[in-house]
């Protein structure tokens, strides 16, 4: 596995919708002119942080992640403008060792060992909104969550919608998101109380199943 992380900023909004709701007309968004057709992904993740949550406290994240195509070992560091997020393949084996060159990133914020916080399965589905020249705008997931917290056994589950910016983003990101608060909104949504699903996870605060 190579110790070369692939690193990129989030610029995110997600939306807490009930299970009737139906997905708005992307289409009336600034600079929106097309939706690609819906991609389902199947994903399965782990977290994990140390004994006594240091990671957490920092508004760090780690994950071994299963499905879809960023499939791998994650950290997600929460900053002003976004998420930064570092990414490395996975190995050959499902059960392996979370590799050297992530523990060595991690050591900035905690030392291990790390241990099993919360396992989260989602079942997303996935558009892309393209501009008139095909370039991405934003992408849009409709994720139906399903998590365990490891280290109390509560199991939640919820529904919500995101929207993460893409390269041809408007440069005005507010603007932008004010739009996208208004049409959920119109279709029974509303900004989540969380931007974390780890946080969710942890806390329980989806519907227990």
């Amino acid at each position: 596995m190579s110790a070369e992380a692939n690193h990129s900023l989030e610029v995110e909004r997600k939306y807490d919708v009930d299970e009737a709701a139906v997905l708005p007309e992307w289409t009336t968004l600034p600079d929106v002119a097309r939706v690609d057709a819906a991609e389902h992904r199947a994903l399965d993740a782990r977290y994990l942080d140390t004994a006594d949550l240091s990671l957490g406290r920092a508004g760090v994240a780690v994950r071994r992640r299963e499905g879809g195509p960023d499939a791998g070992w994650h950290i997600k560091a929460s900053a002003p403008e976004g998420k930064h997020e570092w990414h490395w393949p996975l190995g050959d084996d499902p059960a392996e060792d979370m590799p050297a060159a992530v523990v060595e990133a991690l050591a900035r914020w905690a030392t291990g060992p790390f241990l099993p916080l919360a396992r989260i399965r989602n079942d997303r589905v996935a558009y892309a909104l393209r501009d008139e020249a095909g370039r991405l705008v934003a992408e849009v997931v409709d994720d139906h969550v399903h998590a365990t917290a490891e280290r109390g056994g509560t199991a939640s589950s919820w529904r919500e919608w995101e929207v993460e910016l893409g390269p041809a983003a408007p440069t005005d990101h507010a603007a932008f998101f004010a739009a996208v608060d208004a049409l959920v909104t119109a279709a029974g949504g509303r900004v989540a109380a969380s931007d974390s699903k780890l946080a969710r996870a942890v806390s329980g605060s989806g519907t227990p199943d």
